[in-house]
């Protein structure tokens, strides 16, 4: 299984696999049936998640809404720690992930707009470099594992500063290696397996260190480093939702 995940990753264009891959999860989450794991997402309870990934991590696809263990933690992080389900407010969700959208577009407290410069399940096409709405715009902007893709991150940092109204709040989530204290970029590599063997992923610009709340103060935010799913989750929650332990929310405001 984690073979053939892998090799769909690598071969099959993201645009396509964003259109047909939730008929081919949910298929393969027949063979899942049990209670183990639950996604906080849609509800629905398995004996673990789907592997995914490059390198097929173990236990990480909701075979239903296909939120993986960074969208599980983010809706909890939202449910809990944030005002979204409950005030009125103005989205902008860059790069919107298939398992939030349709949930995300229900809610009526919601003014959700999705946009992205390729994805086919966005209403707006638009590069992040040159965002299309005016100054104070939104409440909230969302835009999970971008920053790393981008060819000016600062520059599409500040644009959803920009768009954001003063106290409006974003969540800029991306990968992270937390044994680099900095930022690293080397354009000079080029081959796909050398920029996979050190970004992770071949279409990967740069890999973000420990810096990274530092690097998004420079659009403009002032940034908390959320611990939420080590200091305020308990061990069986991180397991039963199957969690990234280690990975910190990034909670950008501005002010």
């Amino acid at each position: 299984m984690k073979s053939l995940f892998s090799l769909v990753l690598r071969h099959v264009p993201r645009p396509y696999l964003q259109l047909v891959g939730h008929w081919a999860a949910r298929a393969f989450g027949v063979f899942y049936t049990g209670r183990n794991v639950e996604c906080p997402v849609c509800d629905h309870q398995y004996r673990e998640f789907l592997p995914y990934g490059r390198s097929g991590r173990d236990n990480a696809l909701c075979p239903n809404c296909l939120a993986l263990e960074r969208h599980r933690l983010m809706y909890l992080y939202l449910k809990r720690k944030t005002n979204f389900f409950r005030d009125n407010l103005k989205v902008l969700h860059v790069a919107p992930e298939y398992c939030f959208i349709n949930r995300f577009e229900s809610m009526k407290n919601l003014d959700y707009i999705t946009a992205d410069i390729e994805s086919p399940l966005a209403k707006v096409k638009m590069d992040i470099h040159s965002i299309p709405f005016e100054a104070n715009t939104f409440d909230v902007a969302i835009c999970n594992h971008v920053m790393e893709h981008v060819d000016d991150y600062v520059r599409a940092m500040s644009e959803l500063h920009r768009v954001l109204r003063p106290g409006g709040w974003a969540i800029i989530q991306s990968p992270q290696d937390f044994s680099r204290a900095t930022t690293y970029e080397d354009p000079s590599i080029t081959d796909p397996r050398e920029r996979e063997k050190h970004f992770w992923q071949n279409d990967h610009l740069r890999l973000f260190g420990r810096d990274y709340g530092r690097e998004l103060e420079k659009g403009g935010f002032m940034v908390k480093e959320d611990r939420f799913v080590m200091d305020e989750l308990s061990k069986e929650e991180v397991k039963r939702f199957a969690l990234p332990a280690g990975e910190i929310v990034y909670f950008c405001e501005k002010k």
